[in-house]
């Protein structure tokens, strides 16, 4: 069952996807249209899902789900991922991949395999100041205080 995302109680769990590119207007407009309709049949064990997906810089999809009302269960979760799996192979991106990482260059959203920040990081390319994703949340409290913050504050940190 879809709830609209604010509406969700701060210990809603997350799930975030973070893709390897920029997705047109046209594709986020697609995306948000097969969200939906999965949301509302979202189900564990027979039992429907209190729901919600966030999309955020044409880039990350963001999955919630009310744990007060019905655990997503192992069932549940596969379903989703299931379903991101046919987003990926639909639009030919890469939506799984954690050792990737997105951070803020300006207003820029930029995306690099994990290796690569490491050397930016030891280029100066970027600093402990740089913001970034913080993929690893756990809910919607997290995700509202720490998803988007300066790498010295998050599991960035330990390459600076």
């Amino acid at each position: 069952m879809y709830i609209p995302f604010e509406n969700l109680p701060g210990e809603s769990r997350v799930w975030i996807y973070q893709s390897n590119r920029k997705f047109s207007e046209e594709e986020f407009s697609e995306i948000e249209t097969d969200l939906k309709a999965f949301v509302e049949e979202w189900a564990a064990h027979g039992t429907s899902l209190e729901a919600s997906f966030l999309l955020k810089y044409n880039r990350f999809i963001i999955l919630a789900v009310n744990q007060e009302v019905q655990a997503a269960t192992g069932c549940s979760i596969d379903s989703s991922v299931e379903f991101i799996q046919g987003l990926e192979k639909k639009y030919d991106v890469d939506l799984l991949d954690k050792m990737n990482v997105t951070f803020k260059l300006g207003e820029h959203i930029a995306h690099k395999p994990l290796i690569d920040f490491k050397k930016m990081v030891k280029d100066k390319s970027v600093s402990e100041n740089t913001i970034v994703f913080n993929n690893l949340v756990n809910n919607i409290e997290e995700f509202n205080d720490s998803w988007e913050v300066p790498a010295a504050d998050s599991w960035h940190s330990r390459f600076f």
